[in-house]
């Protein structure tokens, strides 16, 4: 599944990014609307996501490292980063994302 936004892939401003799931599991879902809410609060129209049932293709886990799920993965912009749960510490997915700095104490 791949939810596609204004924004266009080839855009150097877009950011890129890809869930991966494992089918239809609470946490799973908890990831792609907190992942959608997320994205339309922090990066309105400049991004895209591609969601990826691990149970439907799971080889591809193999290319992105992924060891948990969920894992969101920013694929662009550099560098890729990955943040594993639910996306419902959105403080934390937002540092992982490095969409906002860390607070250091």
């Amino acid at each position: 599944m791949t939810s596609e936004h204004e924004a266009s892939a080839g855009d150097p401003d877009v950011w890129q990014l890809r869930l991966y799931v494992a089918g239809q599991t609470p946490k799973s879902i908890q990831a792609m609307a907190n992942l959608q809410r997320i994205c339309e609060e922090h990066l309105q129209g400049r991004y895209t996501i591609e969601v990826i049932d691990l149970h439907k293709h799971p080889k591809l886990a193999k290319q992105d490292e992924i060891v948990a799920i969920p894992t969101l993965v920013r694929k662009l912009p550099d560098p890729i980063r990955r943040v594993i749960g639910d996306l419902s510490n959105v403080e934390k997915a937002l540092v992982g994302l490095q969409l906002v700095p860390a607070h250091t104490p």
